[in-house]
């Protein structure tokens, strides 16, 4: 592999461990996982104990590598959920209702975020870098985020259209495999291919970078070569 590619994917193995942290794929994909063998094995009460076992051993897991008790319980906790919801409902598919219910927030808020212009996709690089909020909004700057926000919502909305017809239709065993498709796979793919769109954007943009913008430094800049 070229010099040049392997300086990229160490970039961007690096950048995903900054965006990413501490996240976990066991806490989204055994659980459900385990729910969804177990009830075309042994039933609906077998997959319930099974997905909620799954995330009680996850949060020790979490607890032996003196993770945050946050991070330990919220995985037992969003079983609980989708748990209770399917013995609400009684149907085996509402275990999948809190992920559609996530999805139609994310895509609200998407969409609330792009009206304001105030780009989804803006928010989430500041919590995750803490870089100063005034630099996303900066003209030069912002135009790149809400493209990328764009192409978000366009996600969001895709999949949740598909998720719901599935949940009407009672395809448990597709809703399933909608939503591990959906899940950390397509996300991982919309994260790399953010971060490479964004930080080219942001050099056609010609903007300043996050130093630059600290520093009041004047333009021409020299833009922000590396984060998104």
């Amino acid at each position: 592999m070229p010099a040049k590619l392997q300086a990229k994917a160490r970039e961007l193995l690096e950048e995903l461990r900054a965006v990413l942290g501490k996240n976990s794929l066991l806490d989204t994909v055994l659980p459900p996982a385990l729910f969804l063998v177990v009830n075309g094995i042994a039933g609906f009460n077998a997959a319930m104990i099974a997905a909620l076992g799954a995330a009680a051993v996850i949060a020790l897991l979490r607890l032996r590598r003196g993770q945050s008790l946050l991070y330990a319980l919220g995985g037992m906790a969003s079983v609980g959920l989708a748990i209770g919801l399917a013995l609400l409902l009684g149907r085996s598919e509402g275990f999948f209702l809190p992920g559609i219910l996530n999805g139609a927030l994310m895509l609200a808020l998407a969409l609330v975020s792009l009206a304001l212009r105030k780009p989804m996709v803006a928010w989430t690089s500041f919590l995750a870098r803490r870089w100063p909020l005034e630099w996303y909004w900066h003209s030069r700057v912002r135009p790149a985020y809400t493209e990328v926000t764009v192409a978000w919502a366009a996600f969001f909305a895709l999949r949740l259209s598909w998720q719901v017809a599935l949940f009407q239709g009672q395809a448990t065993e597709r809703l399933a495999l909608a939503n591990a498709l959906t899940g950390w796979p397509a996300t991982l793919v919309l994260l790399v291919a953010s971060y490479l769109y964004g930080t080219w954007r942001l050099g056609t943009l010609h903007g300043p970078s996050v130093e630059e913008f600290r520093s009041g430094a004047p333009a021409p800049w020299q833009g922000q070569r590396r984060g998104f």
